[in-house]
């Protein structure tokens, strides 16, 4: 079996670059590499499952997007009532703030991007600092990134879209389109949420 244990933060690098400097994958040379890399790590994955007992072949194959937000609470109860809390807490709906962790972490308050995100919700230190949480701390990750959503909902009169792509790349780039910055890794983001969220 192939390690692929960076090729995750490579992505995320990748991305992180196309964002900040407006670059469509078209525009990148060697783009299609990810894709290829993709069908080979879900061939790898495939080839996995049919090797597995039929119970591990069940949960191996599951479906990860539509059921993202009860996979992650099934995964971690303790996380899902942290999720709820501070869902209720802020009036944020709970299966948003869920999304929201899936794609950020997976769920994983050990998580680290490159760009020095840290937890669950992958707080930036100065974020979190300006909210008043300590993002080492699930819980507390948890509450800030809630409470940072529920801000930019209100900046953006409830519109869950623009909330979603604010959380990402920031208000000011929201604003400066009046929508989805054409980033693509905002826009991959977005799409990502929604769809764990519907």
């Amino acid at each position: 079996m192939m390690d692929l244990s960076g090729i995750k933060e490579i992505q995320a690098r990748i991305a992180e670059i196309e964002g900040q400097f407006a670059l469509s994958k078209q525009q990148l040379p060697g783009m299609d590499f990810a894709a290829k890399l993709q069908q080979e790590i879900n061939k790898d994955a495939v080839s996995a499952a049919h090797k597995a007992q039929p119970a591990q072949r069940v949960q191996e194959t599951a479906p990860t997007h539509k059921a993202g937000a009860e996979q992650t609470n099934y995964a971690n109860p303790q996380l899902a009532q942290m999720i709820h809390a501070a869902a209720a807490k802020y009036s944020v709906d709970p299966k948003l703030v869920s999304a929201i962790a899936e794609v950020e972490s997976g769920g994983d308050q050990s998580a680290v991007s490159p760009a020095g995100a840290v937890g669950v919700m992958q707080l930036m230190p100065e974020t979190a600092a300006g909210l008043g949480v300590n993002p080492y701390d699930m819980k507390s990750n948890v509450e800030g990134g809630t409470k940072y959503l529920r801000e930019m909902l209100d900046t953006f009169d409830g519109d869950v879209k623009k909330a979603v792509a604010a959380y990402n790349a920031g208000p000011n780039a929201v604003k400066a389109y009046s929508g989805v910055p054409p980033y693509a890794e905002t826009q991959n983001y977005v799409t990502s949420v929604l769809d764990i969220y519907r």
